[in-house]
């Protein structure tokens, strides 16, 4: 078993704490022509132009089942001693007594908070992302509202607000490229 990092935003680190992320897509680098998957334990094959081109193996970048990745999501520390962590996820901090927000990117594995264990990883183009899927990507549904939510705004159908998301993180037309994705489910340890 493996640990490695990965970036999640407040609003994310915030739906994997209310157990309602369990899944996360990250785009294949470099996008390949075409992807299969093999039958060994997380092996995948991609042709770098069509059936004709170079044939290259590859393995999913954040893991294989039974792996874990440790999130790094935004944090500020204690003024006084450094050590105490503040989590941006968790609203503003309420004094003055704490850095400024430092980006994810810098958290060190002691001061993460989320431990996620790989459940499955598997290929797709983005586009073939399923209602379920796009639920388990912590699209809040509100049964009052009859819909779901993102950015305050309500729709019946989780997908279209994926897409939004897709394109809030990766950039506008990112959802229209329908890129390669790696699509990890996992389950929160501890």
């Amino acid at each position: 078993m493996k640990e490695r990092p990965i970036l999640f935003s407040d609003a994310m680190v915030r739906a994997i704490l209310a157990g309602t992320k369990t899944q996360t897509r990250r785009a294949v680098k470099p996008q390949p022509a075409r992807m299969t998957e093999s039958q060994q334990r997380g092996r995948f094959f991609w042709f770098e132009s069509g059936d004709e081109g170079n044939v290259r193996e590859g393995r999913c970048p954040y893991g294989v089942p039974g792996d874990r990745l440790w999130v790094r999501e935004t944090f500020s520390q204690s003024l006084d001693t450094g050590e105490v962590i503040w989590y941006w996820a968790d609203g503003n901090p309420r004094d003055d007594g704490w850095t400024r927000a430092k980006p994810s990117i810098h958290m060190r594995r002691a001061h993460s908070r989320i431990t996620l264990e790989i459940k499955s990883v598997r290929v797709e183009r983005l586009h073939d992302i399923s209602e379920a899927d796009a639920i388990a990507e912590g699209i809040d549904w509100s049964p009052t509202m009859g819909g779901y939510n993102c950015a305050g705004e309500w729709r019946n159908h989780s997908v279209p607000i994926y897409r939004q998301l897709w394109e809030s993180i990766n950039g506008a037309g990112a959802w229209d490229a329908n890129p390669w994705v790696w699509v990890i489910e996992f389950e929160r340890v501890g």
